[in-house]
């Protein structure tokens, strides 16, 4: 139906009447669509849809790093302190605070740690990580539910009406198969408690991916089903350089003034563009850095969507 609304809304004849649509993963197949004024050309041309909903900021941002304790992760905790590190340089200038916990639901429950805040710096993240992450569980979902819903300190800074960023580290995959049974289960969750939520995760990427893991024992699919859900960063553990993948990360939490294209169009004059379903014409496009620029910045909470010819 979003296609179909697409197309009938262009007045232009850029978009054919048979089309391929791919919207990330999903792909739709849209065939003898009649689009008045248009004859059929018998073309099936690929369209990429980019699309994000713009973060919301005025009301801040709360941000967790969940963090593999075990001793699987020591050879990684140097990457992880230069990853909050590179975060924290990369946080644009709003109200947010971080707070770093471990797996293990229980070493949380009575954590009295208050979070990082504008001005704090590598220091006193490495002080909060060797005060909180001392135990080798890896029930990320859970641990991050219990901390919010059971820590009695956190409702001092906790901001029911901010933005929630969580970043999950782990070497395995998540193993609260019992508490949250299925991934939506957990994502209703975090639905429930925040109108705004962002996800990333540094992870082993499936073997095929990766450049160290040889066994999908270790492949952190649940915090990769979950970020894809949120389309946010997935970052490999594997990889010797997270500062992108971080940098990226705190990058969604500021308002998009342009966009990275992540396809190269056809043709930069037929880039569509919509916000909450509507046309928005008040953007450019520079070829060089195939990037789109808004003229008008959207608004908070609404979904852009780009569509292009590749």
């Amino acid at each position: 139906m979003w296609l179909l609304s697409l197309l009938w809304g262009c007045t232009s004849d850029h978009f054919l009447t048979y089309g391929q649509v791919e919207k990330e993963i999903e792909y739709v197949y849209v065939q003898d669509v009649y689009i008045e004024g248009e004859t059929d050309t018998g073309f099936n041309e690929p369209i990429w849809v980019d699309s994000f909903t713009q973060p919301i900021t005025s009301n801040g941002v709360d941000i967790f790093w969940v963090i593999d304790g075990s001793g699987s992760m020591n050879n990684d905790y140097g990457k992880v302190l230069q990853g909050i590190s590179d975060m924290l340089a990369n946080l644009p200038p709003i109200s947010w605070r971080l707070m770093i916990i471990s797996m293990t639901p229980g070493e949380n429950a009575d954590s009295t740690s208050f979070p990082l805040i504008v001005g704090d710096n590598e220091i006193d993240a490495v002080n909060m990580f060797n005060a909180n992450v001392n135990q080798g569980s890896e029930y990320g979902f859970s641990s991050l539910h219990d901390y919010i819903e059971n820590n009695t300190f956190a409702q001092n800074w906790l901001r029911h009406d901010a933005a929630l960023l969580t970043v999950f580290v782990s070497d395995e995959d998540d193993q609260s198969t019992t508490y949250f049974h299925s991934v939506s289960s957990f994502a209703d969750w975090l639905d429930s408690v925040r109108n705004h939520v962002l996800i990333s995760s540094i992870v082993n990427l499936p073997p095929e991916d990766s450049s160290c893991v040889y066994s999908d024992r270790d492949t952190g699919y649940r915090y990769i089903e979950l970020t894809n859900m949120y389309a946010g960063q997935v970052l490999d553990i594997c990889s010797e350089d997270w500062s992108q993948g971080v940098a990226d990360a705190a990058n969604q939490i500021q308002p998009h003034e342009y966009y990275d294209l992540s396809r190269v169009p056809l043709n930069g004059e037929q880039i569509y563009i919509f916000i909450d379903g509507q046309p928005f014409y008040d953007f450019y496009y520079k070829e060089a850095e195939n990037r789109v620029y808004f003229d008008v910045i959207p608004d908070e909470r609404v979904l852009v969507e780009i569509a292009y010819y590749y």
